[in-house]
């Protein structure tokens, strides 16, 4: 299949979506920066094994919020996770259950996603969700999460950055690389992207609340991936670690570390088509 961009109206928004290859449906869920472009190393691996669907989450890049209709910010992850449902719907042919994979805070909206729409869902690969509530030191990981945002508020992106790479374990050689992500002077939809990431998901998608019995209800669905060049330390890591053990699971190694997907993506895919065959 050519690569095919178009766009899906959903209550409150116009999702932006690519599809391309051939196989079996993968949708992939990007992660804090809500753009489909961080998946496109890995889409060109994956393309003659899977029919990968890429799309922009709702407020990010080119999936425009409605000018007309308002937007129910209180349950933001839960009509995240029911955009993801709607693409599924569209794109599989008669709403057959589809592969997931998931990355960062787009994983935490995968989570949700499997446990609203479990029957859209054949295997979910989920890596490295910054899921905080599900560790046992969950309250100082609150509080440190929130005074991200509120020094964000007070002093803007570049000192919540410092904060974050604090808390997230984030290397300092690739700390320059982290704050060039979210340079403006990047491209047209990086400064807007940066700044909704900051207002809408930094105080609510690592705080969310899961139903973790109802999860392990669908272990045999979930794949939880942490990557070999991340600190085991790091929340997103543990996150992962603690699903595992609650859903009985062994926790999955990926090449590379939280964005292991786009700096290996030849690696990344290889591992990806053994632990989730098309």
């Amino acid at each position: 299949m050519e690569n095919t961009k178009n766009s899906l109206e959903v209550p409150g928004a116009t999702l932006y979506y690519e599809v391309v290859g051939n196989g079996p449906l993968l949708l992939c869920i990007s992660g804090g920066s809500g753009s489909a472009d961080y998946w496109r190393p890995l889409v060109n691996q994956l393309k003659d094994n899977f029919t990968v669907a890429i799309y922009d989450r709702r407020g990010f890049s080119r999936s425009y919020l409605s000018a007309t209709v308002d937007q129910d910010y209180e349950h933001r992850i839960e009509t995240d996770a029911d955009d993801a449902s709607a693409l599924i719907k569209y794109l599989s042919p008669a709403e057959q259950p589809v592969k997931i994979l998931a990355n960062s805070s787009g994983a935490v909206v995968s989570l949700v996603l499997l446990l609203r729409h479990p029957d859209l869902v054949d295997t979910l690969v989920c890596h490295e969700p910054p899921a905080l509530k599900v560790l046992p030191d969950r309250e100082d990981l609150t509080a440190k999460q929130l005074d991200i945002y509120q020094t964000y508020r007070r002093s803007g992106i570049p000192a919540a950055l410092k904060k974050f790479a604090a808390l997230y374990k984030v290397k300092d050689a690739e700390f320059p690389i982290f704050q060039a992500s979210m340079d403006a002077r990047r491209g047209p939809f990086v400064g807007q992207n940066s700044i909704y990431w900051f207002e809408r998901e930094i105080p609510v998608y690592p705080l969310q609340d899961f139903d973790l019995q109802a999860l392990a209800k669908y272990k045999k669905k979930l794949i939880l991936a942490a990557g070999e060049d991340t600190d085991p330390s790091a929340p997103h890591y543990r996150a992962n670690e603690s699903l595992a053990k609650i859903c009985a699971k062994e926790l999955t190694i990926v090449p590379g570390g939280h964005t292991g997907f786009a700096t290996h993506p030849v690696e990344w895919a290889e591992a990806l088509i053994k632990i989730a065959p098309p």
